[in-house]
């Protein structure tokens, strides 16, 4: 039975117009009783001596087509003034019924109840067709317009539950390969996430993605209980919010000012790790900049709100001096605080801009942020600028500015959410590096930057299993030995490899590979996390999955490729016996 379905019943459009629509059927049904009764008693002309009464069809069939202003004339005989009179009193009944039921009708058509039951089936029906893997993207605002086009162009399914309808209209708007259901609701309630899919057999994943912590607490509370099986990725921006969620067991929290003071208090302790992570994890295509590290030295936060604090502990974990410019008149006893936005000059003097080596503008006013940036600029340009981005609508005067970092909070989500929904080994491997000291860092990075470039690769996983690479596991469940070395290799020249390099090998047992060597057999079940370039990708995808090209790969033969080719390869060939003289 269909979980959604006893679901679905509660928004019957069917019943909900019959109860909006009582009082003036009624209507119509008493009138056409009394009017079919009316004429089946009113004397008629008079035919052979006899005075002619309608029967009950003929009443009913006239008053049906008089009823809806058509006329056909009268039958079966002409009527008698009597029945005319009658007709003319029913005609009037009928004009005052149907003039209060259509008044009805057309109340009901705008009421707005009506048009969320029925965009609420239509929606439920939609998400119940579904047959193939889909997302339940709870927020349609700008991190989840970012996650449903990259799900999108990776082939994958979602279903949106956004509670502001400008923003469930301009999904029509975007171009999408796949029709994306859309429902106008509070996704904190646990009944509509039970619409959208929650309990669908085919739902991978929950994605709470609203700008509301509460929203997103309730979401996950609800994955967790109604679907404990299915991964929840949870944006929460504030601690307290996040503490919650990690008690529930929500695998997947993301903060996006706790992760870019991670990843600053990083690039200030370890820059080379630094630089090896924003390589792996940037837009793939565009280029990194080797010198962008953030340097050691006094800095000046403006804004001590979520950001600031965050931007804070991550150089108080670094010893950093750190002036705080704040409109607030609090002090924490810890650092020099000036009071003013750092919009103008005079906050900015006081706080020593001349002296500094870096100012994070991070504010919630992207107007503010930019006035700060500029300013500070003006005053010392040789600084190192962090700048917060609040709107993705004001890319165009972000990037115009040129700032050392912009921070995105939307991307920032999207981009780990992406991370994990399309290569989920990519996270541990991160962490591994984390863990790593800048000596191996910067091996690793000069290693594979000289092999791959300063462009950011493209990440991707493959699973040694019969459904990814079905030639590479069969042949290592026969008991061959097949290494990294021969499935690297070019297939158009074998003394060439191909254009990545492999990152982590992950298997079953917990044995996990870091940066393995070229001589590591591999083995069935084996997860390989590799980055390189798009042709490589496709041509890595196609030796472990085509017999022809792996058998080309670890011999250098090329078997025949069809059916009698291979029958007849296999023959062995005859040998001539030599005759007597």
């Amino acid at each position: 039975m269909d979980p959604m379905q006893p679901l679905a019943r509660h928004h019957s459009v069917f019943f909900l117009i019959l109860r909006r629509l009582r009082a003036p059927l009624i209507l119509l049904i008493t009138i056409m009783a009394i009017a079919v009764l009316g004429l089946t008693f009113m004397p008629g002309p008079i035919v052979d001596g006899e005075v002619q009464y309608m029967s009950f069809f003929h009443a009913v069939y006239f008053m049906s087509y008089t009823a809806t202003t058509i006329g056909f004339g009268e039958v079966p005989y002409a009527f008698s003034d009597q029945q005319r009179m009658w007709v003319a009193m029913c005609i009037f009944m009928s004009v005052f019924g149907w003039t209060y039921t259509l008044g009805t009708v057309f109340a009901l058509l705008s009421d707005r109840n009506l048009r969320q039951a029925i965009a609420t089936q239509r929606f439920v029906r939609a998400v119940r067709r579904l047959r193939e893997p889909f997302y339940l993207v709870c927020g349609y605002g700008e991190t989840g317009r970012l996650i449903c086009h990259a799900l999108d162009r990776m082939g994958l399914r979602s279903v949106v539950l956004e509670v502001d309808e400008a923003k469930v209209g301009e999904i029509d708007l975007h171009s999408f390969a796949a029709d994306v259901p859309a429902l106008c609701a509070d996704a904190s309630n646990p009944e509509l996430l039970g619409y959208a899919g929650l309990t669908h057999p085919s739902c991978a994943g929950v994605i709470a993605l609203t700008n509301n912590d509460a929203t997103n607490l309730a979401i996950a509370i609800s994955a967790r209980l109604l679907a404990p099986r299915l991964p929840a990725l949870c944006r929460a921006e504030h601690r307290e919010t996040s503490a919650n969620m990690a008690s529930f067991g929500t695998r997947h929290i993301i903060n996006p000012f706790e992760r870019f003071g991670e990843t600053l208090a990083l690039a200030l302790h370890a820059p080379i790790a630094s630089q090896l992570l924003n390589w792996l994890t940037g837009l793939p295509g565009s280029a990194v900049d080797r010198d962008r590290s953030p340097p050691r030295g006094h800095w000046i936060v403006c804004g001590h709100g979520r950001f600031g604090r965050w931007m804070v502990n991550a150089m108080d974990a670094e010893a950093l001096p750190v002036t705080i410019i704040d409109r607030g008149m609090q002090t924490d006893g810890v650092h020099r605080w000036v009071h003013g936005d750092g919009t103008g000059a005079e906050a900015l003097t006081e706080a020593g801009v001349a002296q500094a080596t870096g100012i994070v503008a991070g504010t919630n006013s992207d107007v503010d942020n930019l006035s700060i940036a500029v300013t500070a600029r003006e005053l010392n340009p040789d600084l190192f600028v962090i700048l917060r981005q609040n709107q993705y609508a004001n890319q165009a005067l972000f990037q115009a500015f040129e700032s050392d970092i912009t921070v995105l909070p939307s991307e920032i989500v999207a981009h780990e959410c992406l991370a994990i929904l399309g290569t989920p080994l990519l996270a541990p491997f991160l962490d591994e590096i984390r863990r790593q000291d800048e000596a191996w860092c910067a091996e690793q990075l000069e290693r594979l930057t000289a092999r791959l470039g300063w462009t950011v690769p493209e990440i991707w996983s493959e699973r040694v299993n019969l459904s990814r690479a079905p030639a590479l596991y069969r042949r290592l469940m026969g008991g061959e030995t097949i290494t990294l070395d021969m499935v690297l290799r070019s297939t158009i020249d074998p003394g060439e490899y191909l254009e990545c390099e492999v990152l982590i090998v992950e298997r079953d047992d917990d044995d996990h590979l870091l940066m393995p060597p070229h001589d590591t057999a591999l083995r069935p079940g084996d997860e390989i996390l590799l980055a390189g370039t798009r042709h490589a990708r496709n041509a890595f995808a196609l030796g472990i999955a085509n017999e022809h090209t792996l058998e080309y790969l670890v011999t250098g033969e090329d078997l025949p490729g069809g059916w009698i080719w291979r029958r007849l390869s296999r023959r062995k060939p005859q040998t001539l016996k030599p005759q007597l003289p």
